[in-house]
């Protein structure tokens, strides 16, 4: 389903009734060296394969940079966002992960975006759901997917 347009889901009925429909696809994003690199700072994780763009031309087995695993994951709110919208609710909140998996490296520079398949959604109270979302990150251009992750998220209305 893509769209420049966010899907809504004004209640846990309209949640509900879009279980195993076709994933919702994001805008892509630019992850550029700069955003690699201040990742870096703020997280201190500057190993070499990320914020050295020589040493990671010689001897990086990608030639270039790659983006922090946990960067393009933090993005995740940021894609959704762009496809997904929640009008009504008073409460949408990062439940956690059931599973993550890096499974492709993104490079520097890539554009990248994300799909959005809502796979289950547990009405924990009236009004409140759990919805347990499967995700791919892709890369333009790459051969598969960055990262597959079920993310739950808890929407209040």
């Amino acid at each position: 389903m893509d769209s420049h347009s966010p899907v809504s889901f004004d209640s846990v009925q309209a949640l509900t009734d879009f279980v195993g429909k076709p994933a919702i696809v994001s805008a892509p994003l630019v992850v550029d060296q700069e955003m690699i690199d201040r990742f870096g700072q703020v997280t201190r994780d500057t190993q070499w394969i990320h914020v050295d763009p020589a040493r990671a031309r010689t001897e990086s087995p990608y030639g270039q940079t790659i983006a922090h695993g946990f960067l393009v994951l933090s993005l995740l709110t940021c894609w959704q966002a762009s496809c997904v919208a929640f009008p009504g609710a008073v409460l949408v909140l990062n439940y956690g992960f059931d599973k993550v998996r890096f499974t492709a490296p993104v490079p520097s520079g890539a554009r990248v975006s994300a799909r959005f398949a809502l796979a289950d959604v547990k009405e924990t109270r009236p009004g409140e759901a759990r919805c347990s979302w499967n995700v791919t990150v892709e890369a333009e251009g790459a051969s598969r997917p960055s990262i597959h992750a079920e993310w739950q998220i808890m929407v209040r209305y």
